[in-house]
């Protein structure tokens, strides 16, 4: 009888691996060679137009270049700024829209697919709608502006203050509705016993909001606030089609940078040094999330 059990284990592995292989594969191609390959070549010199073979190692010296390079510098403090707002902002503001729908009589499902549009959307698309809408001299955004009287109206993509608020902005909006479909699922768990309880001992809307809403939506806070984090260290296609970084450093951002040293100057050591940095940069802020999430995340 075991002899029996142990053949037909035998015979499903195989087909397991098989069906596993290709995954594996696609694993080991498209991430973990070239991962390694990245850690390797941010310790060379590399231009990717002269082939393989002049690949150069100068131990640290990329990332000794990079810490008095200032587009990079400018690129950190951009990318931080970035990250901070549309983290907090986005967050704040789903887990409100969250709450509002959650209480609201009528045209729930409707409502929860408009704000969700703009994530599933194309942000090529999204980017070029934001562009024209907030185009100088005929979006709707300056015209409005100027019919209630502002003569002095911004250039918004075009002018440096109000360039980055503008991508902020953008970001926000697109990701709005994933943050609040996530919340509202989370405040579904939330026991209706809680609120009753509180509504006996006299809690009104703002006391049951602080002290039942936001501590037991704290595991939800938590995960989203990690995926923004990360998300929003990595963003890319908005900046790259409103504002190419520009004008001047006042949009540009990490994995911009990355980029255009990697495929517009071939400086793939550079690169892969730059990439390591954001990599461990995302990788201390997440720990210390994770540190920190025991003192305000309950799971009970």
């Amino acid at each position: 009888m075991g002899k029996k059990k142990r053949m037909k284990t035998e015979n499903e592995i195989l087909p397991a691996i098989i069906f596993l292989l290709p995954s594996f594969l696609g694993f080991l191609v498209f991430y973990f060679f070239p991962v390694i390959a990245s850690l390797i070549l941010s310790f060379a010199k590399w231009d990717l137009s002269s082939g393989l073979g002049n690949i150069k190692f100068i131990g640290l010296g990329n990332f000794k270049a990079i810490m008095k390079d200032v587009w990079f510098t400018d690129s950190m403090v951009n990318s931080l700024l970035f990250t901070v707002t549309t983290v907090v902002i986005g967050t704040v503001l789903a887990l409100l829209l969250a709450v509002f729908i959650t209480r609201a009589a009528y045209f729930k499902q409707a409502l929860k697919a408009i704000f969700f549009m703009p994530y599933i959307s194309s942000t090529v698309a999204v980017a070029i709608v934001w562009m024209i809408v907030l185009q100088p001299k005929f979006g709707p955004v300056n015209q409005f502006l100027r019919a209630i009287g502002i003569v002095n109206v911004p250039n918004w993509l075009a002018d440096v203050k109000w360039a980055l608020p503008s991508l902020i902005a953008m970001y926000i909006w697109q990701n709005l509705g994933y943050n609040m479909i996530v919340y509202i699922a989370g405040l579904s768990s939330i026991s209706p016993d809680l609120y009753e309880a509180a509504e006996v001992d006299g809690a009104g809307p703002i006391k049951k909001f602080f002290h039942i809403t936001v501590p037991m939506i704290a595991p939800t806070t938590f995960f989203l606030v990690i995926m923004g984090i990360i998300n929003s260290f990595k963003v890319f296609d908005q900046v790259q089609v409103l504002t190419q970084g520009g004008p001047g450093s006042s949009t540009a951002v990490l994995s911009l940078y990355i980029y255009r040293q990697a495929f517009r100057f071939y400086n793939m050591g550079y690169a892969s040094a730059a990439a390591w940095i954001m990599f461990i940069i995302i990788f201390i802020i997440t720990l210390i999330q994770m540190r920190g999430q025991r003192k305000w995340v309950t799971y009970e």
